[in-house]
């Protein structure tokens, strides 16, 4: 019998793995409790009363404390993933707000934001897309240049994939406002890391991503204020009152509830102990391995990640021979894996060619220890050492 691989697993910004408390929270949904939650017998109220319990859990976990006449946090809306938010959010603000025809991005957003922009300059509206400077840092006098009456929507990140960084939210809400635009971040990355107030909040859309949070794949959350106009992305039956069809994911969405009450409950954790860890990783490389560049915004960034570009060699080679070792990272999202180009974000931050594409990020999660990380502090060194050697580019 062959010895089972250790895996040390530093890419959480690209999945995490799903709580034990999670998984037995929704394994009863997957078995004996399988009815309809839109069904008015017991067996499907049984299941209706679990999905309004993740909601509340959800709202909890977001500073929801509002709700609506039958006693539910109908601000909560249930999807299948945090692209699905993003997607619903945009093209709603498109349809609700038809005499305004302009929408206002980042560079660096999540492709799931930068890909509905690129749809809806095909269908005529206007895109700015606001620039980044060499830490990925959002000049907001330059975003407020881009936003005016015209605008219907500006969309940024709470934060960054990639290279971790912390955008000013609320500051950017207000600008938004202003001129009498809607503002919708993406939260996938940031809520469970950093604490999160909607009540007291100038947000009017937040989207989340279940697996991002130690739920399961294929469920997410889009927040809709209260009062504000919505237009559903997925036309169906009335489920999520009427503002998002489709069978609810049961299983999942009672994963999601159970999620976030421990996401709430770990935010402390993630900004101490994984934070430590994570600057330890940094550290240790830092100190070890010559030419090198640490990216984005160290003063205000999320606790769990690093992004490092090892210059003059390929980022996919230190992949694969730390993979051979058990070691998971990534050179940027998940989401666009197998392009040759480097990543949008790190092209926005104006990044050479020669460092962009030896770029790795290490996201961390509660799950990783010390051990783990003196492994990764021991082993890279070599591994850069050894691809340098053979590099072109190198200057031995």
């Amino acid at each position: 019998m062959t010895k089972e691989k250790r895996v040390i697993y530093f890419d959480n910004n690209a999945t995490t793995a799903v709580d034990p408390e999670v998984f037995e929270e929704m394994r009863p949904y997957l078995t004996g409790l399988y009815g309809n939650p839109s069904s008015i017998h017991n067996f499907g109220g049984q299941v209706a009363f679990a999905v309004e319990k993740a909601r509340a859990q959800v709202a909890d976990l977001l500073g929801v404390k509002s709700v609506d006449s039958k006693g539910h946090h109908s601000e909560i809306i249930f999807t299948s993933c945090g692209t699905e938010s993003d997607n619903a959010a945009l093209f709603s603000a498109m349809f609700t707000c038809p005499k305004k025809n302009k929408f206002v991005v980042s560079k660096v957003e999540h492709p799931a934001v930068l890909n509905v922009a690129k749809e809806l300059e095909r269908r005529g509206c206007r895109v700015s897309y606001v620039p980044v400077d060499s830490r990925g840092r959002i000049d907001l006098q330059r975003l407020e240049e881009m936003v005016d009456e015209e605008t219907a929507m500006v969309s940024i990140m709470w934060a960054n994939n990639e290279i971790g960084n912390l955008y000013p939210v609320e500051e950017i809400a207000a600008i938004a406002h202003k001129y009498g635009a809607l503002f919708h971040t993406d939260a996938v990355q940031a809520v469970g890391k950093v604490p999160v107030d909607m009540d007291n909040s100038a947000i009017d859309m937040l989207s989340i991503s279940g697996h991002k949070l130690h739920a399961p794949k294929g469920v997410g959350i889009l927040y809709v204020r209260r009062g504000q106009r919505f237009r559903p992305f997925m036309i169906g039956g009335h489920q999520e009152n009427g503002r998002r069809g489709g069978t609810e994911n049961v299983a999942g969405i009672v994963a999601m509830g159970k999620a976030a009450e421990l996401a709430k409950a770990g935010l402390e954790h993630e900004n101490t102990v994984v934070r430590a860890l994570r600057d330890r990783l940094e550290k240790g490389i830092v100190d070890q391995v010559p030419t090198i560049r640490v990216n984005g915004d160290l003063e205000h960034r999320l606790p769990n990640t690093t992004s490092i570009s090892f210059e003059f060699i390929e980022g996919e080679s230190i992949l694969m021979l730390m993979d051979q070792l058990g070691i998971c990272a990534s050179s940027g999202s998940a989401c666009t894996t197998g392009s040759l180009e480097p990543s949008h974000v790190l092209r926005a931050m104006g990044l050479p060619y020669t460092a962009a594409h030896g770029t790795i990020r290490f996201s961390l999660s509660r799950y990783n220890t010390e051990e783990e990380v003196d492994f990764v502090v021991e082993h890279l060194p070599p591994i850069i050492a050894r691809l340098r050697h053979i590099s072109p580019y190198w200057k031995k």
